[in-house]
């Protein structure tokens, strides 16, 4: 795809500073366009090409699976939210009282609340501290006999913070420890391989950094994995005979698509297939190395402000495309707002102002929002 057929996939308000993929992304005009023709197609004709629908909802999850290095799309399920991908696990464990659940002290609230939702069990959540040069020790450091489950974000949503997940991935599997992944800074962004960091659950909502719209979440889980969640949602959609309305006796999917209870969400569908389609056509390990060069672009010209500081950690050896910063003299509730006031689109975040850009930014934004930046 050249950068002129980039640039048409994009086409936003030039008042506004995009800098908030780490929250919502903008749509591409190619899943502008595939809603508008689904749309048309539900008023002219109704229902009428649905199994052309199920193609599409198909083709969704090879996407799915090739985003993630999956082996198979029978490990992957379509959910509603990362927040639902995160409880169906939760609920679907067998818990003990004494079980212990190992998170960060940094997590997004999803992957806090469900688990601390657990304690009318006997469940106790540890936050591990990811402060140090070496955070992913501090995690391992908490990985006793009596952690059932260790999960953790991929991406810090606040800092950016990059976790090593295979070298996580392989401290869970010497310790019998199942290992769940919120990958919903990552996928889109950086690579991400279930395999190489040998998860059990992955979950990521696709309105981030997969260009998609809210409402419509990977939700991965591996083989020695799926046997062990039982299913706290029933329907008729989450059966291994599908269609056969009249059957009285049934039994449960054979595949991963047992967590999905009824029917599915065929709009945001079409549109998260139209936008991986493009990430997928631009190549997966461009979009990261463009983005990253980006992120260094607006790293270097944050540094040049000597009223700035940047909280985002540039030692690590892998960097996400989130990069959050303060203000030396101005609060950062007020910087947010008073960027905001000038069309910079950004977040509050972890005591700091978070700017997220993607690969396909301009870098005359990047260069617009930092000038924004009030002295």
């Amino acid at each position: 795809m050249s950068k002129r057929l980039l640039e048409q996939e994009f086409p936003q308000d030039p008042d506004i500073c995009y800098l908030n993929h780490a929250a919502v992304a903008p749509w591409p005009k190619r899943t502008a366009d595939a809603v508008q023709a689904f749309a048309r197609e539900n008023l002219q004709r109704g229902a009428t090409d649905y199994p052309v629908w199920l193609q599409t909802e198909n083709a969704l999850r090879a996407k799915l699976a090739q985003m993630i290095g999956a082996p198979s799309t029978r490990n992957i399920a379509l959910q509603k939210s990362t927040s639902e991908g995160l409880s169906a696990i939760a609920y679907g464990l067998d818990w003990h009282p004494g079980d212990r659940i190992v998170i960060t002290d940094q997590e997004f609230p999803s992957n806090r609340i469900v688990w601390e939702s657990l304690g009318s069990k006997g469940v106790k959540v540890i936050e591990a501290g990811l402060a140090g040069e070496d955070p992913e020790h501090n995690i391992i450091a908490a990985l006793d006999d009596s952690v059932r489950l260790l999960s953790v974000s991929s991406v810090q949503y606040a800092s950016g913070l990059v976790l090593d997940l295979e070298r996580l991935g392989q401290a869970c599997r010497e310790r019998n420890i199942l290992f769940c992944v919120d990958a919903i800074q990552s996928i889109g962004a950086l690579p991400f391989s279930v395999t190489d960091c040998q998860a059990d659950f992955v979950v990521a909502d696709g309105h981030k950094w997969m260009l998609g719209p809210e409402g419509l979440a990977l939700f991965y889980v591996s083989d020695r994995a799926l046997d062990q969640l039982s299913l706290n949602q029933f329907g008729w959609h989450m059966v291994q005979d599908r269609g056969n309305y009249d059957r009285k006796t049934w039994e449960i999917a054979e595949d991963a698509k047992r967590f999905e209870c009824g029917s599915p969400n065929m709009l945001g569908a079409y549109a998260l297939n139209a936008s991986l389609g493009l990430l997928l056509e631009y190549g997966l390990d461009q979009v990261h190395q463009e983005l990253l060069a980006k992120v260094h672009l607006l790293q270097a010209a944050l540094q040049q402000r000597s009223d700035l500081e940047l909280l985002t950690d540039l030692e690590r050896p892998q960097r996400s495309g989130i990069i959050t910063f303060r203000h030396r003299r101005i609060a950062p509730e007020s910087l947010f707002a008073q960027l905001r006031d000038q069309g910079v689109v950004c977040a509050c975040r972890g005591g700091g102002v978070r700017f997220s850009p993607h690969f396909y930014t301009p870098d005359s934004v990047l260069v617009k929002a930092v000038e924004r930046i009030p002295q």
